[in-house]
């Protein structure tokens, strides 16, 4: 009797022990679809039944199965490459130039509902925005001024990706690639450029040089006995060289000699006459 009745007992609690594995395995499931973990430079952007809930995290966020489907949205800054681009400058020379943009999420509800692909669309909107930037600058501002253009392409980007909750943190021109020809010509006209530069420098050192000098020479000749030192200053360094031979005159106060000379040989002025003498 005992017997009969453990038989009849054992398919039954077979049948429970299915039942409550079945339960475990649909509570481990439920809370897999429901509990998220978000990094702390992620959100997630959450839809019920379609309509947008918000962005949810960082941390633990509790959704709910079926019902709740979500999109991972990263907020950190991404580094976007932008493709040569052939551009016609303002001064008709054709070049090839890229770029790199960065930019990162501000608003992730924006960026997932007005967009469908923001990466796309960003990538497409600055490729547009530098060929249109290039084109409107000439070769040597393309060249020499790459900072005002980068300020300008990033807020033309920067107004175009607001709606879309991005932010474009900086654009860098990273190469302006232009014709071997025309390369040669830039050569050529820059060492012309330094040769010009080199030949006004030697003239304006000429003329400064002059100037000393004509202000040495007016003060040597203000001086009684200048020009004398200045020869005496000189000789040593012409006598320290082999094979010269110096010359050495007399002295330069031998030219008052002539002025004293001319002065003895003028007429005495007449002597003043002598008072009467007294009546």
């Amino acid at each position: 009797m005992l017997e009969e009745i453990l038989n009849a007992l054992l398919p039954l609690a077979g049948t429970g022990m299915e039942s409550i594995l079945a339960l475990v395995f649909i509570i481990i499931v439920f809370l897999y679809s429901a509990l998220k973990v978000v990094r702390e430079y992620e959100r997630l952007v959450v839809f019920r039944l379609g309509h947008l809930v918000g962005s949810r995290g960082p941390g633990l966020v509790l959704l709910i199965p079926v019902v709740d489907r979500y999109v991972r949205v990263s907020l950190r800054v991404i580094t976007m490459d932008v493709p040569t681009q052939e551009v016609i400058t303002r001064d008709n020379v054709t070049c090839s130039v890229n770029a790199v943009v960065y930019y990162r999420i501000v608003d992730s509800n924006n960026s997932i509902v007005n967009v469908e692909n923001f990466r796309d669309a960003t990538a497409q909107m600055a490729q547009t925005t530098l060929r249109s930037v290039a084109g409107q600058a000439d070769l040597d501002e393309l060249l020499s001024e790459r900072d005002k253009l980068n300020v300008q392409i990033q807020k033309i980007l920067d107004e175009a990706t607001d709606a879309w909750g991005i932010k474009v943190t900086a654009v860098e021109i990273k190469d302006v690639v232009i014709p071997e020809g025309l390369q040669k010509a830039i050569s050529r006209q820059a060492a012309a450029e330094r040769e010009r530069r080199a030949v006004v420098i030697n003239a304006e050192g000429e003329k400064q040089a002059a100037q000393r000098l004509a202000d040495a020479a007016e003060i040597l000749t203000r001086q009684p006995g200048g020009l004398f030192m200045r020869l005496l200053r000189s000789i040593p360094d012409i006598a320290g060289k082999q094979g010269n031979i110096v010359a050495f005159p007399l002295p330069m106060e031998l030219r008052h000699l002539l002025d004293a000379f001319n002065q003895t040989a003028q007429p005495l002025p007449p002597a003043p006459e002598e008072n009467k003498q007294e009546e």
